[in-house]
């Protein structure tokens, strides 16, 4: 089995070093690190709506460096700050995997970080034609 990892050797806020990848990738599977609504090491404002926006379009862009879409997304995790927050995350969510929208669960957790929302993800492609 090939491994291979994306990311490693980030900065993240304050531009310490994180100690994990982005993503990493393992016969077909892809396991996306959480995102949070940062831009070059700064958090974006706006509230949960800009938030989430933000996190998940972080999520996207590690998805398609390595090759994946949203097509191929089985499973997303969220974390809410705030549980007040949920209806309005899943307007912004439903934006983004319509009609064909992959498992998730969502949980209330503080935050390691000033953030309203995480997002992670795994995502399957097979490859090669072999499941």
């Amino acid at each position: 089995m090939t491994i291979k990892r994306y990311g490693t050797g980030e900065t993240g806020a304050g531009k310490q070093h994180l100690p994990f990848a982005r993503a990493v990738e393992a016969n077909g599977w892809l396991y996306v690190s959480g995102q949070v609504a940062m831009d070059a090491g700064e958090m974006v404002g706006g509230g949960i709506v800009a938030e989430s926006r933000k996190a998940i379009e972080n999520m996207i862009a590690i998805l398609h460096e390595a090759g994946y879409g949203l097509e191929d997304v089985v499973r997303v995790g969220v974390w809410l700050d705030d549980p007040r927050d949920f209806w309005t995350f899943n307007g912004v969510y439903a934006q983004y995997f319509g009609a064909n929208p992959p498992a998730r669960a969502c949980v209330q957790s503080r935050m390691m970080i000033d953030c309203k929302v995480e997002v992670d993800c795994v995502a399957y492609k097979a490859k090669g034609g072999q499941f």
